[in-house]
């Protein structure tokens, strides 16, 4: 291998990072720079960093990330509003872009010569990280040791930190892999790996309870949005970060956002995942609300499906595209109108829909009600449905002449001199 005097690595504290820093020492030689970012993940940090400076970090720097996460990443997405494939929130595609960013950026700053992480040859984020390098640091290499060593499981990753004297942090009948920052945690392998099992939910859950575990009085709570963006919980102006973290704690003792599917990897396989999004799920339930509110049908229509693209390119990590740039100048454009304030009910792991205002709403009573009022003739119907009807009929007439006559037959012609014709009026 080509030697490095110098490599950046994403380090999560976990197993997989803990191995790779001992291992590119001793396959490159070089000096290894560990790089955490703080999104919001319950993690002792000053654990994590000490931690790499025991497995042979020259350094370890933590980068403070979690206003950014929120502010430019997941109020976009709740913005946007599709999740993907239906059901996924987005938690861990919406934190890579960052993290590769921040990484990128502290590779440069050191002058190093490649950056590294510990994603695996099958997952997502080899992909999203790496493109997020290459859209700061073009010509940086980077290395992915899943993808080059002869580790293969975690039992051998155990003995490699044992065989080299460094602590293992993680204990060998470790439970499932997981991922989490302040907008969820995600839950993946053991008995998930089989679709066919149902999730042990009590010994898995971190931010919320099983929804036969929810308390039985429900709780009502009150979002208020400015263009598009959460700025309030019942009432109380909160910062992004503090507002995020109010809504998974109620969210999660009422068993809200958790979420059991398979889905299609960048890769092309299917994975299974659990993933828990109390706070998140609130706040999109509460901005679909509003939208419907205040978004006229074809605006609506048209972002319904931008948002599911929206929610691929992110997925697919191509977060910094200029396709990504201008659909996100497009959701901004339907925001401004979307302010006001949304109720809702949570009881045991359902949202209830309870309300909302808004000074830009569509919704007219006296339009919607039953009774004619100056704006509307129920008369005004009968011209629109004939209009409205009239593919529908010429469709229909022309079945019936195909049923009568067969398609060789041809369209009806209404010949001069035959009944129902008049001659043009002279110019």
């Amino acid at each position: 291998m080509i030697m490095k005097k110098k490599i950046v690595l994403a380090y999560s504290g976990g197993l997989d990072t803990t191995v790779i820093v001992p291992w590119l020492k001793e396959h490159y030689d070089c000096e290894v720079i560990a790089v955490c970012g703080d999104v919001g993940q319950e993690a002792d940090f000053e654990a994590i960093g000490k931690r790499a400076l025991a497995s042979g970090a020259s350094k370890f720097i933590k980068l403070d990330q979690k206003e950014a996460f929120v502010k430019e990443y997941l109020w976009a997405l709740v913005k946007a509003g599709t999740p993907y494939e239906k059901k996924y929130l987005l938690g861990t595609s919406a934190a890579r872009p960052l993290l590769a960013k921040g990484l990128a950026e502290v590779a440069l700053a050191e002058g190093a010569d490649a950056v590294a992480h510990g994603c695996t040859g099958k997952g997502n984020d080899q992909v999203r990280f790496e493109l997020g390098v290459k859209a700061f640091a073009p010509e940086m290499e980077v290395i992915a040791p899943w993808r080059i060593w002869d580790i293969q499981s975690r039992e051998e990753e155990i003995a490699y930190l044992e065989a080299h004297g460094i602590p293992v942090p993680m204990k060998k009948e470790d439970s499932y892999s997981r991922d989490d920052n302040l907008w969820h945690i995600s839950h993946e392998g053991l008995d998930l790996e089989d679709p066919a099992n149902e999730p042990h939910f009590e010994g898995m859950l971190k931010m919320c309870v099983p929804p036969e575990k929810a308390p039985d009085k429900p709780e009502y709570v009150t979002i208020g949005f400015e263009k598009g963006v959460p700025v309030s919980v019942n009432g109380q102006k909160l910062d992004p970060v503090t507002l995020v973290h109010t809504l998974n704690k109620i969210g999660g003792k009422h068993g809200i956002g958790i979420v059991d599917m398979v889905e299609n990897r960048v890769v092309g396989m299917k994975s299974r995942g659990v993933y828990e999004t109390p706070g998140g799920t609130i706040i999109m339930e509460a901005h679909d609300r509003l939208e419907m509110l205040c978004l006229d049908k074809k605006t609506l229509s048209f972002k319904m499906t931008v948002a599911q693209r929206f929610a691929e390119i992110l997925y697919e990590g191509e977060w910094f595209s200029p396709l990504c740039k201008a659909l996100c100048a497009f959701v901004d454009s339907t925001q401004e109108v979307v302010t006001g304030q949304v109720t809702l009910k949570l009881y045991k792991g359902n949202l209830i829909f309870a309300g909302a205002v808004s000074p830009y709403s569509l919704y007219d009573a006296s339009l919607a009600s039953f009774t004619t009022g100056p704006l509307f003739s129920h008369k005004d119907s009968t011209g629109f449905i004939n209009l409205f009807g009239l593919p529908t009929k010429v469709r229909a007439r022309l079945n019936e002449r195909i049923k009568k006559h067969g398609a060789a037959a041809g369209p009806d012609v209404v010949k001069p001199g035959s009944s129902g014709y008049t001659a043009p009026a002279g110019d």
